[in-house]
C-alpha cells in the first residue's frame, strides 16, 4: 500500500493541468490510504477466514507491477471488445458505495472477455473540468488544479482498492494539458464547419454565481446551488448547430443496442415533429406577420387568438397605449422564470396586447395575447389558440373568458363541450372543409395555405441549438479571438488597452480563430477566480492574457469557457490514443478498437451527454477522423443504489456509505460482489451493509473449498459432482453473457455448497473451475485460489471454462400426479419414460395409491416430463 502511494503521488506530479505550476503540484499529496496491521490478519488467518486484508494489496501489486491490464497490441485475426464506463467526476467527497456499481458489472464483462479471447480496451479517465470543482476552491481557497489533483488521487486509490482491470496506462483528465488542446481543436473543426457561432440568447443569467444557467438548475426564479436570484437577459453566447443534425441524431439510433427508455428519451428530446406552417398578418401593421407551427392545421378555422411568448420581438409593435402598463409589467414579472419554470406550472398566465391578427383563411381579426406558456427560444414563439380542441388553450380560455369554436367532432357519438376535444373526427363549421376527416383536412388546409404564400408544410424539432458558453473560470478556453478598436487616429502602438480608461471596442463580429499550431490556449493563473457580475465572466479581469498584440495590432481573447459537457464528448476516443501529441486519435486506431462495444453508465445521462457526444462524433465522421457513424454499440445503464432508508445517498440525509469502510473491514471483493448480487443490474436497489456478511462468508467457503482441493489433491469426479460442475459452467456463462450478474453468482454458491460438502474429496479440476468462475467478481479471490492451486501465472488470460452441453441435460424429470386434478405426490422418472412406467411410479407414493385405491380409473392425461393426472370416480 506505502507503494501504490508513492506511485500515486508520482503520478500526480507528472500530470499537467491546464493551469498548475510546477510548485503548486508538487506540494499535493495522495490521499492516505488505510492500513490493516498484520496482528488483524494473523488472527483472520488463524480463524480460517478468507484473509483479504493481505491477498488484496498483493494481488493490487502484482498486476501493477507486471503491467497486466495494459491493452494489447490489436491482433486483427482476434476479436475486440472496447467496454467503457461513463466519466467519473471526481468530487472532494470521494466515492460511495453507489459509484462502483456501474465500474463493477463494466469490469465483469472486461475480465470474462479477456480469458474469452478477446482483445480488449478497459481505460478510465477524469471528468474534471466544472462548476463544482471551481465552487469547491473558491471555499476551501484553493486553486481549482490542486483541488482537482487531489480528488483525483482519492478515487484513483478507491478505485485501485476494488480491483478494477483497468489499463491506466491510457488514463486521462479533461483538466490535462494535452487534452485541452485537443477539445480546442475539435471545436476549431465544428467553427471551420460553421457549426459554431455567436448569437444573442435570451439566458438565465445568475450574477451571485457569476454564469449562466441550465433551465433544470433554475427553480422558481432562484439558483439551484445557492438559492441566489435568476435574471433572464440577452447575452453574447456561443451555439453549436446541433439541429443541423437533428435528423441524423434521430436516424442514428436505429440498430443501437440501448434501453428503449433512452432511445425513447432521445427521440422525445430531439422531437421531431411534422406539421404546417402558418403565416399571421398583424392588423394595422404592413409586412409583419405571425408564423405559427402546428401539427393540428385541420382545426385551423378554430382559432380564436394568437398568444406570442413574452419575449417575443414582436411585442412591443402590437401592444397598444392603453395595455403598454399592463404588457411591460407582465413582461418583466416572467423574465425572472426559467422556461422550465414556465412550462411546469399548472397555471398559465397571460395578458391582452390590445393588438389584432388577422386569420389567413377568414380574414377575421383574432385577439393576440402573451402567455407564460409560450416561449421564445421554442418554435416560432407564437401560438395559434384552438381553445375548443387544445386542453392549455381550453384553460387559458376560460381563466380569461375567451371565445371557442368548435370544428371538430367525433366519428360516433356526442360532442361534449365540457372539454376540449382533443382526438381526431371530423371537420364541422370550418367551411369548405366541412365532412372531411382529419387527415385529410390537414393536408387540404396546407396545400390551401401554400397555394395563397400564407403557410405551407414544415418539419420542426424540439431540439435546440446547444448553447455552448460558461462564464466560468475552470473550463476549456474557446480558442478564438477579437480584432480591439480604438478611436479614429489612434496608433495600436500608442495604446494599451490593458491599462484603465483605455477606450477601445472588442469586434465581436469578426471572431478570429486561433491557429492550430498555437494550441492549447492556456488558462492564466487568477489568485481571484471568483465569478463577478460581468457577463463577460472572470476571464475579462485576467487583462495581461486577455490582450496581447501581434503584428503590432492588439486582440482579445474570448472570455467565456466551454461547458463541462465538451470534454466528455469525445474522451473514449482520446483513451485510443492517449499519448499521440500528432492527433487527438488516429484512423489506425480508429479501425482497431472503434466502436466502443459496451458503454455503462447512469441513466440520469441518457439524454444529454449521449446526445451531445453522438453529435460531435457525427461531425468527425462526416471529416473523415472517423470510418464508425455512431460511438456507442451497446449501452447498459446499473440501476441506482439507494440509502438503507430507501432515498439517494447525500451528506444531507446521512445515508452515504463509504466504500472505503467496507474494504476495511469486509474486503474490495465482498463490495463488488454483493452489489452484483444485490438485484439485477438495472434495478433500483437499497443498501443493506449488514447483507455484506454474507458474501463474506461465501467468500470464506470459496477459500476454504479450494484449499482443501489443493490439500487433497483429489483427481477423481463423480458422476453427480461433473454434471453440476458443466451446469453451473453453462449457467455462469449465459448469465454473464446477458450481464445477469446475480444469477451467476447465486449458481457459484450452490456449486460451492456441493463441494464444500465433499468434504477431502474435492476434484482440483472442480475447484479449478470454480476459481476460473469466481474470478471476474472477486478478482483476488479467484487469483489467490488459482495460486493456492498451483499455478504460478495469473488467471486474467487464462481459458474460459467449457461446459459439454451433453452434461448440461437432466436424463430425469421430477413430476407432479395429480389425481382428479389436484397435486397428491411428486415422482422422479426418466424423462422418456412410458405411461406405464410412469403410473407404476405414482402408485408408489402412499398419497396417490390412497386417493386411487377401491375407485375405477376413467382415464389418464400423461403428457412426458409435464403431466400425470389420474381421473378416478367411485365404484
Amino acid at each position: 500500500q506505502q507503494q501504490q502511494q508513492q506511485q500515486q503521488q508520482q503520478h500526480n506530479s507528472r500530470r499537467t493541468f491546464l493551469c498548475a505550476s510546477p510548485v503548486s503540484l508538487a506540494r499535493m499529496s495522495a490521499v492516505d490510504e488505510q492500513e490493516t496491521t498484520t496482528e488483524d490478519t494473523a488472527a483472520a488467518a488463524a480463524a480460517g477466514a478468507y484473509p483479504f486484508a493481505e491477498v488484496e494489496p498483493k494481488w493490487q501489486e502484482y498486476w501493477e507491477k507486471e503491467q497486466t491490464f495494459k491493452t494489447p497490441e490489436r491482433n486483427l485475426d482476434k476479436p475486440k471488445k472496447y467496454v467503457l464506463d461513463m466519466f467519473p467526476y471526481p468530487s472532494g467527497a470521494g466515492l460511495h458505495v453507489g459509484h462502483p456499481e456501474g465500474y463493477t458489472a463494466s469490469d465483469v464483462m472486461a475480465r470474462y472477455w479477456r480469458m474469452k479471447g478477446y482483445d480488449v480496451l478497459h481505460p478510465i479517465g477524469w471528468d474534471s473540468f466544472g462548476l463544482p470543482a471551481e465552487q469547491f476552491a473558491i471555499n476551501t481557497g484553493a486553486q481549482p488544479a490542486e483541488t482537482t489533483a487531489k480528488n483525483i488521487a482519492n478515487f484513483k486509490r478507491q478505485l485501485k482498492m476494488l480491483g478494477f482491470s483497468y489499463d491506466w496506462n491510457r488514463e486521462v483528465a479533461t483538466t490535462d494539458v494535452d487534452y485541452v488542446k485537443w477539445t480546442q481543436w475539435i471545436f476549431l473543426q465544428l467553427y471551420k464547419k460553421g457549426l459554431a457561432n455567436q448569437s444573442e440568447v435570451s439566458v438565465n443569467w445568475c450574477p451571485a454565481l457569476g454564469t449562466v444557467l441550465a433551465n433544470e438548475e433554475v427553480i422558481n426564479g432562484l439558483s439551484e446551488r445557492g438559492d441566489h436570484p435568476v435574471v433572464r437577459l440577452p447575452l453574447r453566447q456561443w451555439q453549436l448547430k446541433i439541429t443541423d443534425y437533428a435528423d441524423r441524431l434521430e436516424a442514428g439510433l436505429e440498430g443501437l443496442d440501448w434501453p428503449s427508455g433512452t432511445l425513447t428519451a432521445q427521440k422525445q428530446w430531439i422531437g421531431k415533429s411534422e406539421g404546417c406552417n402558418i403565416e399571421f398578418e398583424v392588423d394595422g401593421l404592413d409586412e409583419k406577420t405571425i408564423s405559427v407551427f402546428t401539427t393540428r392545421a385541420d382545426t385551423l378555422m378554430g382559432v380564436t387568438y394568437v398568444t406570442l411568448a413574452p419575449e417575443h420581438p414582436l411585442v412591443d409593435l402590437v401592444t397598444s397605449e392603453e395595455q403598454k402598463a399592463n404588457v411591460e409589467a407582465y413582461v418583466k414579472e416572467t423574465s425572472s422564470r426559467s422556461d422550465l419554470d414556465r412550462t411546469a406550472a399548472k397555471e398559465k398566465t397571460g395578458v391582452f396586447t390590445g393588438g389584432y391578427a388577422l386569420h389567413p383563411v377568414s380574414g377575421e381579426k383574432v385577439p393576440i395575447w402573451i402567455g407564460d406558456y409560450v416561449l421564445g427560444s421554442y418554435g416560432t414563439g407564437a401560438v395559434m389558440a384552438v381553445p375548443a380542441h387544445d386542453e392549455r388553450d381550453f384553460e387559458f380560455a376560460k381563466k380569461y373568458g375567451l371565445d371557442m369554436k368548435w370544428v371538430v367532432e367525433p366519428k360516433k357519438g356526442e360532442l361534449s363541450k365540457e372539454e376540449a376535444f382533443t382526438a381526431e373526427g371530423v371537420a364541422v363549421n370550418s367551411g369548405e372543409f366541412d365532412g372531411m376527416t382529419t387527415a385529410k383536412c390537414k393536408k387540404l388546409v396546407t396545400k390551401k395555405l401554400k397555394m395563397m404564400n400564407k403557410g405551407g408544410p414544415q418539419i420542426t424539432y424540439k431540439l435546440r441549438d446547444w448553447t455552448f458558453s460558461r462564464q466560468r473560470y475552470w473550463g476549456e478556453p474557446i480558442p478564438i479571438y477579437f480584432p480591439v478598436e480604438f478611436a479614429d487616429g489612434v496608433e495600436h502602438a500608442d495604446v494599451d488597452p490593458k491599462e484603465e480608461g483605455c477606450e477601445h471596442t472588442i469586434r465581436y463580429d469578426q471572431p478570429i480563430p486561433v491557429d492550430e499550431s498555437e494550441l492549447p490556449l492556456r488558462l492564466p493563473i487568477m489568485e481571484n477566480f471568483e465569478p463577478g457580475d460581468d457577463p463577460a465572466g472572470c476571464l475579462a479581469r485576467a487583462k495581461d492574457w486577455r490582450y496581447f498584440q501581434k503584428d503590432g495590432v492588439w486582440y482579445a481573447r474570448e472570455t467565456n469557457t466551454m461547458p463541462q459537457w465538451a470534454g466528455s464528448c469525445w474522451y473514449y476516443f482520446r483513451f485510443l490514443d492517449p499519448k499521440s501529441d500528432e492527433n487527438a486519435f488516429s484512423k489506425q486506431v480508429d479501425e482497431e478498437w472503434m466502436p466502443v462495444d459496451l458503454y455503462v453508465g447512469g441513466a440520469e445521462h441518457a439524454v444529454l451527454h449521449l446526445l451531445y457526444a453522438r453529435f460531435w462524433h457525427q461531425v468527425l465522421f462526416d471529416l473523415g477522423y472517423t470510418s464508425h457513424p455512431e460511438p456507442f454499440q451497446k449501452l447498459v445503464h446499473q440501476g441506482m443504489i439507494l440509502g438503507s432508508d430507501g432515498e439517494k445517498m447525500s451528506k444531507s440525509r446521512g445515508n452515504v456509505v463509504n466504500p472505503d469502510d467496507i474494504v476495511n473491514t469486509q474486503g474490495g471483493d465482498a463490495l463488488r460482489m454483493y452489489e452484483m448480487f444485490m438485484g439485477p443490474l438495472e434495478a433500483v436497489k437499497p443498501w443493506q451493509t449488514e447483507q455484506v456478511a454474507g458474501i463474506a462468508r461465501f467468500q470464506n467457503k470459496v477459500y476454504g473449498v479450494i484449499s482443501t482441493a489443493a490439500e487433497h489433491k483429489c483427481t477423481e469426479m463423480d458422476e453427480e459432482t461433473t454434471k453440476i460442475m458443466h451446469k453451473t459452467m453453462k449457467k455462469v456463462t449465459e448469465d454473464i453473457d446477458s450481464m445477469s450478474f446475480n444469477t451467476a453468482i447465486s449458481a457459484l454458491m450452490v456449486y460451492a455448497n456441493h463441494l464444500q460438502s465433499l468434504k477431502n474429496k474435492i476434484p482440483v479440476e472442480a475447484a479449478e473451475s470454480l476459481a476460473l468462475m469466481v474470478s471476474p467478481f472477486g478478482p483476488h479471490l479467484g487469483e489467490e485460489c488459482w495460486s493456492i492451486l498451483g499455478h504460478t501465472k495469473s488467471l486474467a488470460y487464462h481459458k474460459w471454462v467449457e461446459y459439454d452441453e451433453e452434461l448440461c441435460l437432466d436424463t430425469t424429470v421430477t413430476m407432479g400426479v395429480q389425481v382428479n386434478g389436484k397435486v397428491r405426490g411428486e415422482i422422479e422418472i426418466p424423462k422418456d419414460a412410458d405411461q406405464s412406467l410412469a403410473m407404476e411410479e405414482a402408485m408408489k407414493q402412499s398419497r396417490v395409491a390412497s386417493q386411487v385405491d377401491g375407485k375405477d380409473i376413467k382415464k389418464i392425461i400423461y403428457v412426458p416430463s409435464r403431466i400425470l393426472n389420474i381421473l378416478v370416480v367411485a365404484k
